[in-house]
């Protein structure tokens, strides 16, 4: 149990049999009345958000996640193979339980399996990847001090918007977080 006086971003609770993460939080203290905590809560399996408000001090069940670092092993049909590191036991993925960073997922590549209760809630991947790209327009001489950028597709699929100095065959670094480039490998 956690009080609601102790509710931070990131705290993860149980409300009507589903994980909520909480995003916001605001302890308010009327000068009339008690004082209460006015929440913006995630639905951890969804990605529904609400709005709820407890009263402080009120107890609320804490919702214990597990994370395992899994590596991506192949995929099978629909379904993305993880094994765990430590006990080599594999766990089977659909793309809706990875999420949309399904995009920058590459065999060999580590992730964080979040569980609650043996039930997977996600995927995350890491911060960012370095993937090849396979298909690009050429960028024409002089194109560089304009600062534009053009699509490229990566090695994984993903279209991520590049600088157009960049060229068919390069390695780069791609922000998992943002879909965003960051660097040339």
């Amino acid at each position: 149990m956690i009080s609601s006086n102790d509710f931070r971003p990131g705290v993860s609770i149980v409300l009507d049999g589903s994980v909520w993460r909480v995003i916001e939080f605001l302890h308010v203290k009327p000068g009339k009345g008690s004082a209460f905590v006015r929440t913006t809560l995630k639905n951890v399996q969804t990605g529904k958000v609400l709005e709820r408000t407890f009263r402080a001090g009120e107890s609320v069940p804490q919702a214990n996640l597990e994370k395992s670092t899994m590596q991506h092993t192949y995929k099978e049909g629909d379904e993305f193979v993880f094994m765990d590191m430590e006990t080599y036991e594999e766990s089977r993925l659909s793309a809706t339980q990875i999420g949309d960073r399904v995009k920058y997922l590459k065999e060999g590549m580590e992730a964080e399996v979040i569980r609650w209760d043996d039930q997977v809630l996600g995927v995350e991947l890491p911060k960012s990847v370095v993937l090849e790209v396979i298909q690009t327009d050429p960028g024409v001489k002089g194109d560089t001090a304009t600062g534009g950028s053009k699509p490229a597709t990566v090695e994984t699929g993903a279209i991520v918007m590049v600088p157009l100095f960049i060229s068919q065959g390069e390695r780069i670094r791609i922000d998992t977080q943002e879909d965003k480039y960051i660097s040339r490998e």
